[in-house]
């Protein structure tokens, strides 16, 4: 986890700098003979992975990250998980350009079709990707050059979402010509800026709730001196923040909630508080891009129940009056009386699952139970054991 340092004049410094960037204009900040455009060898670019806008699922991200897989075997993750979800409505497809809509298929004017966030993400990655091989790519990737010595790299700053379309243009759509370079704004590692990257996330849709929230984490840490680590963090990183506030560094608050596109500072607090939120809910929310005020009445809730709220609320759609009362019946914890002292938790366990059952469907928890078991055969055997169960269960309850 990163500490504070105490330096602040690395922080001035580049604050000061950021102001022009916030506010100039870019073609006199590219006259600069410390930033150039350039073409790079797609191969020496790599995202940020403290970047608040998650363009993977958060497991591919880290995995990606971490250097456990490379860009093509993390898009090949993220085709396989969309052909899965695909294939569970009734979608199959084999090519990513079948993700696209197809004028002649009636199918595709049903509003009843309901995609997957997953098949959401790859579907405008595939478009982007079309655009890019079609017209070019107009908008550069802004990039920071991180090289050592001899070995080049570069960092992206913003345009990670082109980063993907482009390994996605080459790797998996057939056709591609390209030369494997990607056009780059450069700007030297002394000139970073995380203010800059704020800007441009929050001038473009899409950033969610949980996203927003970890660009405000990311302002605090910066302007309080916090070192921004190279490589991926968990939720906890952010979470720092939850104890940082703007009240000791007025002479930046202008300059923060202006990277946050001008928000006023009560909705500022309200984005960073939702850094409260478990990990499963946080991951939950982003990946559903819930929004911010129907995640508020979740924090007045022990943090064991946030994830299950937050999948009813993507299960049934729930609005903001019905979480807040889900919030207001059960959000509180129960207290375990002299009955609940004598129940197995396991007994606890299975009568809280019933709970869920309308959110699951047979084929899921048959794929859940294969997770666990490793084997069809044991699968079944447990299933059997639980019918057993179930059944001499609503025989007490009748009795009762």
């Amino acid at each position: 986890m990163a500490r504070a340092n105490n330096d602040t004049s690395r922080i001035d410094d580049l604050l000061a700098s950021v102001t022009v960037d916030l506010v100039g204009d870019l073609s006199q900040t590219l006259q600069e003979k410390s930033i150039r455009v350039e073409r790079i060898l797609l191969e020496l670019v790599r995202p940020d992975p403290v970047q608040p806008r998650r363009v993977l699922p958060e497991n591919i991200h880290l995995r990606f990250h971490n250097n456990h897989i490379t860009p093509t075997q993390a898009l090949r993750e993220l085709v396989q998980l969309v052909q899965i979800a695909a294939r569970q409505r009734g979608r199959p497809f084999n090519n990513v350009l079948e993700l696209l809509p197809n004028g002649n298929d009636e199918r595709e004017d049903d509003a009843e079709i309901k995609l997957s966030p997953e098949e959401i993400l790859l579907r405008d990655l595939v478009n982007l990707a079309i655009t890019i091989r079609d017209d070019g790519q107009v908008n550069p990737l802004t990039v920071v050059d991180v090289s050592q010595g001899v070995t080049r790299l570069f960092r992206i700053e913003t345009g990670e979402r082109r980063y993907w379309a482009t390994w996605l243009l080459r790797d998996f759509i057939p056709g591609y010509t390209g030369d494997g370079m990607i056009p780059c704004i450069v700007i030297p590692e002394n000139r970073s800026s995380v203010f800059r990257q704020a800007k441009e996330n929050t001038a473009r849709s899409g950033l969610t709730a949980i996203a927003l929230a970890r660009q405000v984490a990311l302002l605090l840490l910066t302007v309080h001196g916090y070192e921004i680590p190279a490589y991926a963090v968990d939720h906890d990183f952010y979470r720092q923040a939850l104890n940082l506030d703007l009240r000791g560094k007025r002479e930046y608050t202008d300059l923060v909630l202006s990277a946050m596109g001008g928000m006023g500072k009560m909705q500022f607090s309200q984005y960073k508080a939702l850094l409260r939120l478990s990990n499963e809910a946080l991951e939950i929310a982003d990946r559903h891009q819930i929004e911010e005020y129907r995640l508020r009445p979740l924090l007045a809730v022990a943090p064991e129940y946030h994830a299950e709220i937050v999948q009813q609320i993507v299960d049934f759609n729930l609005s903001a009056k019905q979480i807040k009362e889900l919030c207001e019946n059960d959000g509180s914890p129960v207290e375990v009386d002299d009955e609940r002292k004598d129940l197995h938790p396991a007994a606890l366990k299975i009568a809280k699952a019933t709970q869920s059952i309308q959110s699951t469907s047979a084929q899921e928890l048959a794929r859940a139970l294969m997770l666990q078991e490793g084997d069809a055969a044991l699968a079944k055997a447990r299933l059997q054991a639980l019918r057993k169960l179930l059944s001499e269960t609503e025989r007490y309850l009748v009795a009762e």
